[in-house]
């Protein structure tokens, strides 16, 4: 083992993970419910979505291997190759969080950063990455620390208002009267009991992407709630198009700040749902690119990795 190795600070990337095949979508939504199998019509559902995207082709496995890359050449970049070396760790699909973390092990890290490709933080989701992640690392001896948060990076913010400028231009004549309309992932609204930042959170990113885009006319909303029998946070994106059509609307870009490449929730319940939603009521609904692995998003993640790593909070 290289010494380049044995000094070089981990950093864990996490994110929500897919199945890589149809066959594997059974497996994949009962981890998802806590070793419960879906009933046959949860399964045909969910399969019935992923078949609808793209023949069933599973983006979001390709665009997050291409995102652990694309950030692993942006810390070489910035801080020498060597310096930092990246894992993926997968919260319901394999590599899991804690494979990520022994695959460290193994490589003799002693020292790891986590971040989770989300910009916003909710005990729900980025909270719930970080413990796994700091069990498995204290009982493999790893010295590890958790990015938070980086919803209002520079970078970040930047690459957003360039997509909302494209996207609004891709409206053509409808431009003039357009509403953005920011929309992340819906999570139990029992989080506002909890004091959780992940509303205000993603409040803040829309606020800052609409005023560098130059947008006046803006709104957020929620999108994919689960179907769990509690209430959920809302309102949820077709009712919003609903009001939005009695009020007139003609034409709406969404912009997704709470997801961070194409996936499920992006290319089927914007790209298929809603806009099928839309247009039956008269709406025209664009949406912007998402981030995938552009260099400015990137670059965020990696200012924040290196700032954490040198005693910047965040």
């Amino acid at each position: 083992m290289s010494e380049t190795v044995k000094k070089a600070i981990g950093v864990l990337v996490m994110s929500y993970g897919t199945p890589e095949s149809l066959e594997g979508i059974e497996a994949y939504y009962t981890h998802i419910r806590r070793g419960h199998p879906p009933s046959a019509e949860q399964l045909e559902d969910l399969t019935s979505r992923y078949q609808a995207i793209v023949g069933g082709v599973f983006p979001l496995r390709e665009n997050t291997n291409g995102q652990v890359a694309a950030l692993q050449r942006t810390l070489d970049g910035l801080a020498g190759q060597g310096a930092y070396v990246c894992y993926q760790g997968l919260k319901h699909a394999a590599p899991f969080i804690e494979d990520g973390v022994a695959a460290m092990a193994a490589d003799g890290i002693t020292e790891a950063i986590g971040i989770v490709l989300t910009p916003q933080y909710s005990v729900m989701s980025v909270g719930g990455y970080m413990k796994r992640a700091q069990e498995e690392a204290e009982k493999r001896g790893i010295a590890f620390k958790a990015v938070q948060e980086y919803h209002l990076h520079p970078e970040l913010i930047e690459a957003l208002s360039k997509r909302v400028k494209d996207g609004l231009e891709r409206l053509g004549d409808l431009r003039e009267d357009a509403l953005v309309l920011f929309s992340a992932h819906s999570l139990p609204a029992k989080i506002l009991e909890m004091n959780d930042p992940y509303a205000d959170q993603l409040l803040a990113t829309s606020a800052a992407v609409a005023q560098a885009a130059g947008v006046e006319k803006w709104q957020f909303t929620w999108q994919s709630a689960g179907q769990t029998g509690q209430p959920w946070l809302g309102p949820d994106i077709l009712e919003t198009l609903e009001r939005l059509s009695s009020e007139g609307v003609k034409s709406v870009l969404v912009t997704p700040v709470g997801f961070v490449s194409d996936h499920l929730e992006v290319l089927y319940d914007i790209d298929i749902e809603a806009r099928k939603f839309a247009e039956e009521r008269n709406i025209r609904l664009e949406r912007i690119r998402m981030l995938n692995d552009d260099p400015q998003y990137l670059a965020a993640m990696a200012d924040t990795v290196i700032g954490l790593a040198n005693g910047r909070t965040n």
